[in-house]
């Protein structure tokens, strides 16, 4: 009996770990369309006429996380469309928010987030173009 309970459980972490292996492999393709930025020098805008802020972008995920930047955050697609993505993300101890990007071009994207850093509640809405190559001193 505990031979075949153990064999139970074993098939049961089996699917789990099989369960989380495809949800993974489905993040990774949900987020793939930001896959087709262009990298560079991006130059952020804010729609409510705020500061312009200049973010060297290698790649398209950076844009997920603009007031959690470095952090290892464990992110969750909610919503996908051919041309756009919600993300929420959650950083141990450090705030969590939810970000949605529409993209217009590889050179173009809107960018919606909201959400808690620092304590402190914070809300995003801006245009990110691309400008141009990064240099030494952006990042």
């Amino acid at each position: 009996m505990i031979e075949a309970l153990s064999r139970a459980v074993l098939k049961a972490l089996a699917g789990l770990a099989s369960l989380a292996a495809g949800v993974a492999f489905a993040q990774g393709a949900q987020l793939a369309l930001l896959d087709r930025l262009d990298p560079g020098l991006w130059e952020l805008r804010s729609r409510d006429g705020g500061a312009v802020e200049r973010i060297c972008v290698d790649d398209g995920r950076r844009l997920i996380q603009l007031r959690h930047a470095g952090l290892s955050c464990r992110q969750f697609v909610t919503e996908q469309a051919p041309d756009a993505v919600t993300v929420h993300y959650t950083c141990a101890g450090q705030g969590s928010a939810r970000t949605h990007l529409r993209l217009e071009s590889p050179r173009l994207v809107q960018i919606e987030s909201s959400g808690v850093a620092g304590r402190l509640p914070f809300e995003v809405s801006a245009e990110a173009r691309r400008v141009g190559s990064c240099s030494a001193r952006e990042g």
